[in-house]
């Protein structure tokens, strides 16, 4: 019996500084595949090559990955800056639109880091070019040498709110995550509820208001060893059973998004 399949959201990328391609990472493609249950696909995010409507249609669900670049501040009102780093511009232009049509029609999807902001991004929030300079806040980037574990150690808590989503799926109001983030979610977006901070207050965790589809995402990187973390394990198991509920039922027409 075939699975259901999630588009992963590819990142530009240069080999050797000449050769293009999307790409995207094991870890996501096997939290997919091993934990989700599901096809992983990566998608070329470009607005050249593909259009929203079609991978509406052809996709259950959606990760919206992590990248190193950020999106462009243009998309939520405030002038590019050194602060802000590096852009994706054809990313931007799919995944924010992506996001909105989405959550309209209630196909399920998951943002991861990036994909976390964009979320925000996409419903009117603004974002801060680098927690580490706000007073109070912790370095929230990962550390520059090291292990590929001591890269992803669990070494942040993040409390979601009492009786909330986040707290109902884990059963727990705490947890201890990795962190892997320059950016930040400044003031959310529109319908955009915080579920989860990390001690500093950082936003970790969120969900869209009212939509009627798995609008989940998160700050950290829940897909590195998601097989053997129990907090990944229940993020990516509740996503695959969403997008396979999404697949039983048939997809839908879709919406016309504005």
């Amino acid at each position: 019996m075939s699975r259901p399949i999630v588009g992963i959201i590819g990142n530009s990328h240069m080999i050797s500084d000449t050769y293009l391609v999307h790409a995207g990472g094991y870890h996501s493609s096997c939290a997919i595949s091993k934990v989700a249950d599901c096809t992983p696909v990566i998608i070329p995010t470009d607005p050249e090559l593909v259009g929203i409507e079609e991978l509406m249609s052809h996709f259950d669900g959606f990760l919206f990955t992590g990248g190193r670049p950020n999106v462009h501040p243009e998309e939520y009102g405030q002038p590019e800056t050194e602060a802000h780093g590096t852009f994706d511009r054809a990313r931007d232009a799919i995944t924010l639109p992506l996001i909105r049509a989405l959550t309209e029609r209630g196909q399920p999807y998951f943002g991861v880091c990036r994909g976390f902001q964009e979320v925000s991004v996409a419903f009117g929030g603004t974002l801060h070019p680098e927690i580490r300079d706000l007073p109070g806040r912790m370095n929230h980037r990962m550390p520059p040498d090291g292990t590929q574990e001591q890269i992803f150690e669990l070494r942040q808590n993040v409390t979601f709110t009492e009786g909330g989503v986040f707290h109902d799926l884990m059963g727990a109001r705490q947890v201890m995550t990795n962190t892997l983030h320059g950016q930040g979610i400044d003031r959310p977006g529109t319908r955009i509820v915080i579920d989860g901070v990390a001690d500093d207050s950082t936003p970790e965790a969120l969900y869209v208001r009212d939509a009627p589809g798995f609008t989940l995402s998160v700050q950290w990187h829940p897909e590195f060893n998601a097989v053997n973390d129990p907090v990944s394990t229940r993020l990516f198991t509740a996503f695959g059973d969403a997008v396979r509920d999404w697949a039983r039922r048939g997809r839908r027409p879709i919406l016309k998004s504005a």
